[in-house]
């Protein structure tokens, strides 16, 4: 039998529970032994899930890194502007680190634990949990082998789904730069990652353009309300909070918004809290659509987008090779190929029930082998690998921001 190996969490929201279920479903292989979380009912209930000893519950992240070594891994699960300090502090007390994506929510930040790992030797994992999926290997293996030939041109599209983006990024923890990572950087460093990663190139220059136009004052509907409880217009709002989070759905993301998920809970919520209020009258100002232009290295030229204006939540990419495309749809999970000249293959390939389509669980089982002591080289997300992927994120943003071309050398010079 494989040996158990032990890990203590720092932030118990929807993040950290994600992955510490994987210890729930696994419990010879993984054990949660202590957490950090300020709010004390999340707190508690985690504890319980856990059976985590009372002194090893902790209300706050210093408080747990300032006992001698809890456990052998530990998870870094905190909001986005909260990740330096933990993880300059768990590497100096020589865990090996389960690090949330963005690594950090600003550069410098990002710098400061990329150094910080190469003084200590510490192995830090970042969550891009799509490598770990299925869908996404089974997309590189083709790539790999040529089915296609050489891509030439690469479509990638985030859709990320009309009442998600109203969740996140205009009611919710991400709504506002000020106070996260822009989008860019927080939900499509999942993809700049996943394209580097698919296709073993680095990119080399970077173009971005985006807008909010939606989600604006401006845009704001006649007899709107100031919150979707009170507002006249509710009823034909596709963005209403009572019909995003009073129904029968008791999990993500309704178990973001309070932790009493009764009818009345859940109306105190919207009454009182951040994801009652109209998308029309928030203090975000996150992007809605943006577009991502990128050339990596051997000229292979790439087009991403992504929109608040879908109907699904999904990733989809067409690749244009020298001998044909490949389709691939992740939703589905479906991949088509078409190799000139011959009959359309079609592949399904089979998610797995855990999140982001069995990339949560494949993630911690990956971090448990290390943990192990196994060395493991078959597409884990270390910390320098995904420095890649944060680079042209931070190179996108600046790029929206200054309206020019950047050169991903600036960026790489401080390494």
């Amino acid at each position: 039998m494989s040996k158990k190996v032990t890990i203590a969490v720092i932030g118990a929201g929807n993040r950290g529970k994600a992955y510490a279920a994987f210890a729930s479903q696994h419990p010879a292989e993984v054990q949660v032994v202590a957490v950090a979380e300020p709010h004390a009912l999340r707190r508690q209930r985690f504890a319980e899930e856990h059976q985590i000893p009372g002194e090893n519950q902790f209300a706050s992240w210093e408080e747990l890194l300032a006992r001698p070594r809890l456990a052998e891994g530990i998870i870094i699960a905190t909001l986005d502007d909260l990740h330096v300090e933990p993880a300059l502090q768990a590497m100096e007390e020589g865990y090996t680190i389960l690090l949330e994506k963005p690594i950090a929510h600003t550069w410098e930040g990002t710098r400061r634990i990329a150094e910080k790992a190469r003084e200590t030797g510490a192995r830090v994992l970042v969550c891009h949990v799509l490598r770990y999926t299925n869908f996404y290997r089974q997309l590189k293996s083709l790539l790999d082998s040529g089915v296609v030939g050489e891509p030439r041109l690469v479509d990638h599209l985030e859709n990320i789904g009309y009442w998600h983006f109203a969740h996140s990024y205009v009611r919710g923890n991400w709504r506002n730069t000020q106070v996260a990572a822009p989008i860019i950087l927080a939900k499509t460093c999942h993809d700049f990652d996943l394209l580097y990663w698919l296709f073993g190139a680095k990119c080399q220059t970077i173009y971005s353009q985006a807008s909010l136009v939606h989600f604006t004052q401006e845009a704001r509907p006649a007899g709107a309300g100031e919150r979707c409880l009170d507002c006249s217009i509710e009823p034909q709002c596709p963005y209403s909070a009572r019909k995003i989070y009073i129904n029968d759905n008791e999990g993500w993301p309704v178990s973001v918004i309070t932790e009493d998920l009764s009818f009345a809970g859940r109306y105190r919520a919207l009454e009182e809290g951040p994801y009652g209020r109209c998308v029309y009258s928030c203090d975000n100002n996150v992007p809605d659509v943006q577009t991502v232009s990128m050339r990596l290295d051997g000229s292979l030229e790439i087009n991403m987008a992504l929109t608040a204006f879908s109907s699904e939540i999904n990733r989809s990419t067409r690749i244009y090779g020298t001998h044909g495309e490949l389709h691939a749809d992740f939703s589905t999970g479906t991949i088509e190929i078409h190799r000139f000249g011959q009959a359309t293959q079609v592949i399904q390939v089979e998610h797995s029930a855990s999140g982001h389509g069995g990339g949560d669980f494949g993630l911690m089982q990956d971090f448990a082998r290390l943990l192990r002591g196994e060395e493991l080289s078959d597409g884990l997300t270390y910390l320098e690998d995904s420095l890649e992927s944060h680079m042209m994120a931070f190179a996108a943003e600046k790029s929206r921001q200054e309206k020019r071309v950047v050169d991903l050398g600036e960026w790489r010079a401080w390494s």
